[in-house]
């Protein structure tokens, strides 16, 4: 543990970046107690709190920009990719995606103070459309806010963040288990979270398969758009599909008889949101509630090119 004082007090600033860095990328590794550490360290002259910030903020930057031309480029693809691999619940996106829409760039400013709002804003951000200048002020700020708080509260508590690493030094290398046990417990609990997450919406999905024969036997089953506002902007929905923005069921649906079949649809991995509304419809009733298996991407694929084709032949009818 000794030398793991040493070099925080050699290399500090080199590993402010690097941990910095990799925390914003996503890895669940927790770097703002690393920038509280380098607070308290810098009043003692070990080292240099300027130098910190400035890593800091340039790693966040890095982290930033990158995942902002992922998603300029890439759109909702990146935002589903990083609630896979996240290890928040699945509902981060859809989340992310209202308080970005409510608050816009400016959200940016404060998104490294949220779980789950850090990774996902500046993707979204490049998907929403807002441009490079406007995104590089408000990420530069938050950047600063963020590690700026790290660093003030290390360096306010700095007495007492001593003892604690004088106390790790005394413990040697029982030490590093008691924090690499500890960030095993945390990576634990957000794994947990997670699944009990996915089993709160258990539920019978319908494929697309099911829901071509429900149309071939004329039940004509009621499509429910379960997206976010933000994600309806960024995407069309499906035709005649009703728009379900949370809340109590709209008065589309609740004029429906309690045997019509509902299939409802998100663009959420795990189709965790239409799970979730397809519960609430069984709550209110509505028994033959499913949500569809694959989402919008799924209904793009099987019934987009029939659509297509449909409009073209409508169109040479026309000129003819």
């Amino acid at each position: 543990m000794a030398h793991l004082i040493f070099l925080l007090q050699q290399y500090g600033v080199l590993i402010v970046f690097g941990v910095v860095l990799l925390e914003q990328i996503g890895l669940p590794i927790p770097a703002f107690p690393i920038l509280i550490v380098a607070g308290a360290l810098a009043v003692d002259g070990d080292i240099s709190w300027p130098a910190v910030l400035v890593v800091s903020i340039v790693a966040c930057l890095i982290s930033d920009y990158s995942w902002f031309r992922a998603g300029r480029y890439y759109g909702k693809r990146i935002l589903k990719l990083l609630c896979r691999i996240s290890l928040s619940p699945d509902y981060c996106v859809s989340q992310t995606e209202d308080n970005f829409s409510r608050w816009g760039p400016k959200a940016l400013i404060v998104a490294k103070f949220i779980p789950g709002f850090n990774t996902i804003a500046p993707p979204l951000a490049g998907a929403m459309g807002t441009t490079q200048r406007t995104f590089l002020v408000f990420s530069v700020l938050g950047g600063l806010l963020w590690s700026g708080t790290g660093i003030a509260i290390g360096a306010y508590f700095h007495t007492s963040i001593d003892q604690v690493l004088d106390v790790l030094e005394t413990m040697g290398g029982r030490a590093l288990m008691v924090l690499g046990s500890l960030l095993l417990l945390f990576i634990s609990f957000k794994y947990v979270e997670r699944k009990r997450f996915h089993q709160k919406v258990l539920v019978d999905r319908i494929s697309v398969d099911e829901l071509k024969a429900l149309i071939a036997q004329g039940q004509e089953p009621v499509l429910v758009d379960a997206r976010s506002v933000t994600a309806q902007m960024l995407e069309p929905a499906a035709p005649g599909a009703v728009l379900f923005n949370g809340g109590e069921p709209v008065a589309g649906i609740t004029a429906l008889d309690k045997d019509r079949h509902i299939v409802v649809y998100c663009s959420c991995p795990n189709d965790v949101t239409a799970a979730h509304v397809a519960k609430q419809l069984h709550a209110h009733g509505y028994h033959r509630a499913k949500p569809l298996h694959g989402g919008l991407d799924a209904w793009n694929a099987a019934f987009r090119v029939e659509q297509l084709l449909t409009e073209q032949a409508l169109t040479e009818a026309a000129s003819r």
